[in-house]
């Protein structure tokens, strides 16, 4: 039932005993102001006797719980390090490990009390012990070295050689974030999908005794669709050009046929006669562009054939090599010019003359982006941009040059001459490292990105394994063409090897050839419109100018201290004074009698001394390395005469 005051009565509802003058019937006869008081000071006491009777029902059902089903508790299971169980504790007590985790987390008065506190806090977390039980392996795992050197690119900073305190905090900075990146990458390499391997033959069999027609049997139903050949006899011989993803390819016949096509799912992107020869043709920075060196000019197109643009300062082409992370096209002319032209804003960036007569042997370093030109005379040189003159001059054959190659590491580079031998040269030391002597010389060379080394000699292409390393007795797989050769290229992320000559082209299986897994945020072979669309934009904001480009990346991260000098030396000569020098210590003046004579001259003499000091000290520390240096180095056979040496 409901009161007049809106409260409701029930058969559960306790009995409240009410003062006379504020029971509900003595309401009756009262004034407004009266009845209104009255009415407030009822409903305090009915909320306060709903409180009660609350708490009363609360425990009431919590004493009715304890007799009634109690919980299975079930047994915690005790792991092989967590040891023997703790003792029992009292029921007052805290246990340990909430006690010690208080004690951790509770802050100290003052500034250093909670700095300590959160020391002693991240070295917990660091422990592992912030659920109060040991790990069995602390810290992280153990990364083998050769798998951190795998992915370490460059040497670190010199962080000892900067003046700057913040630019050394600066480079520590991010060499610590180099370091993170390197490791993560190394640790992440064991979910990679796919793992390299190479072609075995049985007990006593050659590999390069295997047909093509046989691994293509033995392999998959995907990788032998990979093997086919084209059957082009009225254009060739033909030129060939991969994109970077590895997903398109460019044809150019010498009678004017250029075609572009996905050889993965071979659909035709277009397929146009220029009714002029085509000595070579390369494929810009995405599938969508690609440059081909006719017999006048250099002309650019889309991957619709359609015509871009028609550059007559490039006449005479020859030879093409398209530097990605610079957007250069490098051009080697039968004028003996090499140019460099800026794709990005289509200027021309350099013109040199090279004076080494006709230049049809080309290749670059994907490392340092310097251009390998072979000449008529036997020898090979290096170019950059930025210098007329070579960097490099070697002399590899005694006959003229007729192929160079260069590995994706930069570190050897691979070249055949007329006198039928192949040299592998060691680019950090310019001294040849292997040779071998082929029944016919190398027309072209090729290197894959695991370091396979492919040769053409006449209409047999060889692929030879290791050949840095060791000296080959033997190539790793070998075929004979239809034609004689005239381009080939290893296709990048693939186990394939495309060779163009007078009858088409022919795409042959090379196991162990390409990385087997790619970075999708650098090369991605199946990336979509969108995605190419963004990394484009990406890659023409990190765009590395022209004058970067030397024979030493490592060189760009350092000072050049002779260069300094000498400037600095220039610079005081024509000013007559040293601006950096050192002004003389002047002591300040003080009052009250303190800067007398004497006391100036003393104050001279105390800096004069420091700095002797602190020079001489220097020095003892030089002696004391260099006297450490010659004690810990081995020491000779010593002899009778030694005794006379001072």
């Amino acid at each position: 039932m409901m009161s007049p005051l809106g409260l409701h009565y029930g058969a559960g509802c306790r009995h409240v005993d009410w003062p006379r003058a504020q029971s509900p019937r003595s309401m009756i006869g009262c004034g407004g102001r009266e009845r209104k008081n009255l009415a407030r000071s009822w409903r305090l006491h009915a909320v306060q006797a709903l409180r009660m009777e609350a708490v009363a029902g609360s425990r009431a059902h919590g004493g009715s719980a304890g007799g009634g089903k109690k919980k299975k508790m079930t047994k915690k299971l005790q792991r092989y390090w967590e040891g023997p169980p703790p003792p029992d504790t009292p029921a007052g007590a805290p246990s340990k490990a909430k006690r010690r985790h208080n004690e951790k987390t509770r802050p100290r008065a003052g500034a250093e009390g909670s700095l300590q506190a959160r020391k002693v806090l991240h070295g917990s977390e660091a422990a592992g012990q912030i659920s109060g039980k040991r790990d069995p392996f602390p810290g992280a795992a153990p990364l083998p070295q050769h798998k951190v050197k795998k992915f370490q690119r460059g040497q670190k900073s010199q962080l000892a050689e900067v003046s700057s305190q913040r630019l050394r905090d600066h480079l520590a900075l991010l060499e610590q974030k180099v370091e993170l990146a390197v490791q993560q990458a190394a640790r992440m390499e064991l979910l990679l999908p796919e793992e390299p391997g190479f072609l075995e033959g049985d007990p006593g069999e050659d590999t390069c005794t295997i047909a093509q027609a046989d691994i293509a049997e033995a392999a998959d139903i995907a990788s032998a669709t990979k093997h086919f050949e084209l059957t082009l006899n009225q254009f060739g011989p033909y030129r060939m050009d991969y994109t970077r993803p590895g997903r398109h390819l460019l044809l150019g016949g010498r009678r004017g046929h250029v075609a572009a096509l996905d050889w993965q799912t071979k659909s035709l992107l277009c397929e146009i006669n220029v009714m002029e020869t085509v000595t070579d043709v390369t494929w810009l920075h995405t599938e969508n562009m690609f440059a081909v060196a006719q017999r006048r000019w250099l002309y650019v197109y889309d991957n619709q054939g359609v015509e871009l643009n028609c550059l007559k300062r490039f006449n005479g082409v020859l030879r093409m090599e398209f530097l990605p992370y610079h957007f250069l096209l490098a051009t080697a002319s039968e004028t003996g010019f090499l140019q460099y032209l800026d794709i990005s804003v289509g200027k021309e960036v350099a013109t040199i003359c090279t004076r080494g007569g006709r230049l049809g042997v080309m290749g670059q370093n994907p490392a340092n982006a310097i251009i390998h030109l072979g000449h008529s005379n036997g020898t090979v040189t290096l170019w950059s941009p930025n210098i007329k003159e070579p960097l490099v001059r070697m002399l590899c054959h005694r006959g003229g040059v007729r192929a160079v190659a260069v590995d994706s590491s930069g570190m050897y580079m691979a070249t055949s001459g007329l006198d039928r031998k192949l040299h592998i040269y060691d680019l950090r030391a310019y001294q040849p490292v292997q040779s071998l002597v082929l029944p016919v010389g190398a027309g072209h060379l090729s290197f894959s990105q695991r370091g396979l080394l492919a040769a053409t000699c006449g209409e047999v292409v060889q692929v030879y394994r290791d050949v840095p390393m060791q000296p080959p007795h033997k190539p790793y797989l070998s075929h004979t063409l239809p034609w004689t050769a005239h381009g080939l290229r290893f296709c990048p992320f693939e186990d394939v090897l495309g060779v163009g000559h007078g009858s088409g082209f022919t795409s042959l299986l090379v196991p162990g050839a390409g990385q087997a897994n790619f970075d999708a945020l650098e090369n991605n072979p199946f990336r979509s419109r969108k995605q190419r669309q963004e990394w484009e934009v990406k890659a023409l904001l990190e765009k590395i100018p022209s004058e970067l480009i030397t024979l030493d990346p490592g060189q760009l991260g350092q000072v050049d201290a002779i260069t300094m000098e000498q400037k600095h030396h220039e610079r005081v000569e024509r000013l007559g004074f040293d601006p950096q020098a050192k002004p003389a210590f002047q002591p300040r003046r003080k009052l009250k009698g303190r800067s007398s004579a004497g006391s100036l001259l003393q104050r001279k003499r105390k800096v004069a001394n420091e700095e002797q000091r602190t020079k001489i000290r220097k020095s003892l520390e030089q002696q004391q390395a260099a006297e450490q240096e010659r004690k810990a180095a081995p020491r000779a056979q010593s002899s009778a005469l030694d005794r006379f040496r001072k």
